[in-house]
């Protein structure tokens, strides 16, 4: 007998979307939505970051301890970043370990890294890598420094954060930034000398990236750099 191939990532949002409409609190799942749709139709998507933008400099925390300078894990070979929300999130809990399964992989062979980012405090956030086993890089990304130069942080409507503070807790404290302030859902794809080859951001976080563009963008960025060297090489003789 043949095993059915895995869902998509899209379709294990959908399941879980409607596993809240059959069992969440309806004026609770009536916040969520509304959020999530306000994004979709006020996100500044000029600002979001695109193909030809250079990333360098910048430096993370890894959430096994250390610091993370991007210019040192480009000098390795191509790095994937994936932007999510924080260790806690339902839908953070589904993407990374689908991209444990069906990205890592893929990269690895490759050559590319992939590290997951988010703004929340190292010592809280290592709980979803330790959770699921997760082989690639977590790190944070302190006061949303990356997120912010990258366009994409947005800051939770009054209907969510009154939500949230009526059950005696904030956003701020979840993630230990004390702000309302998270990243969208996006994927990055940097070339090694930084220069962002793909980009994809969603400003609702129940769409997220599919492996699979983010794997030919990575094939097309080696086949590309094969050319490059290629050509130089015939220059240099």
């Amino acid at each position: 007998m043949t095993q059915s191939a895995e869902p998509t990532l899209s379709q294990l949002f959908a399941d879980l979307h409607a596993h809240r409409v059959a069992t969440m609190d309806p004026a609770q799942l009536r916040i969520n939505i509304d959020q999530r749709r306000e994004l979709v139709e006020t996100a500044d998507r000029a600002a979001f970051v695109r193909p030809g933008d250079r990333l360098v400099g910048e430096v993370l925390q890894d959430v096994e301890g250390g610091t993370l300078h991007l210019g040192a894990l480009l000098a390795r070979g191509p790095v994937v970043l994936v932007f999510f929300r924080f260790a806690t999130c339902p839908a953070c809990n589904i993407a990374l370990p689908y991209y444990q399964r069906h990205l890592e992989p893929g990269l690895r062979a490759l050559g590319a890294q992939l590290v997951a980012v988010s703004p929340q405090v190292p010592e809280r956030l290592v709980e979803i890598r330790r959770r699921h086993g997760l082989t690639f890089t977590v790190a944070s990304d302190r006061d949303n420094a990356l997120g912010r130069r990258l366009g994409i942080v947005f800051t939770a409507n009054a209907a969510s954060q009154a939500s949230q503070q009526a059950k005696g807790t904030s956003l701020g404290e979840v993630t230990g930034t004390g702000t309302w302030d998270l990243p969208m859902p996006a994927v990055v794809v940097l070339g090694r000398d930084g220069v962002v080859r793909y980009a994809d951001v969603s400003p609702d976080w129940l769409a997220r990236t599919e492996p699979g563009p983010v794997l030919d963008a990575v094939r097309a960025l080696i086949v590309e750099d094969g050319v490059a060297k290629d050509r130089a090489s015939r220059a240099a003789e």
